[in-house]
């Protein structure tokens, strides 16, 4: 006979994946976290430039961090990488 507890769970199906798979989401959750710090920092210099010769390399360095970001962005999509996953990597990163 068969306990409640039992037929009343439900479990979610782990998603198992190669170990090269893995390694290859791992990489890019961690090039997209360095690719969103990259556009922050981009946003940042922005915001206190002086020069026009600043302005131009700022505009352009903020321009190259959004195109990289996107990219990564649509690769993640791609692989059905969730923001979960990204934002889980911060917060275990995080925590050591």
């Amino acid at each position: 006979m068969t306990s409640w507890p039992k037929i009343w769970r439900k479990h979610k199906p782990e998603l198992k994946l190669e170990p090269s798979v893995q390694q290859d989401r791992y990489l890019l959750v961690q090039e997209i976290r360095k690719a969103h710090l990259e556009w922050e920092i981009a946003q940042k210099r922005f915001d206190y430039v002086i020069e026009k010769e600043q302005i131009d390399y700022s505009i352009f360095a903020l321009e190259a961090a959004e195109k990289r970001f996107e990219m990564l962005l649509k690769q993640a999509k791609d692989m059905k990488i969730s923001a979960g996953e990204v934002a889980a990597s911060r917060t275990m990163e995080g925590s050591s």
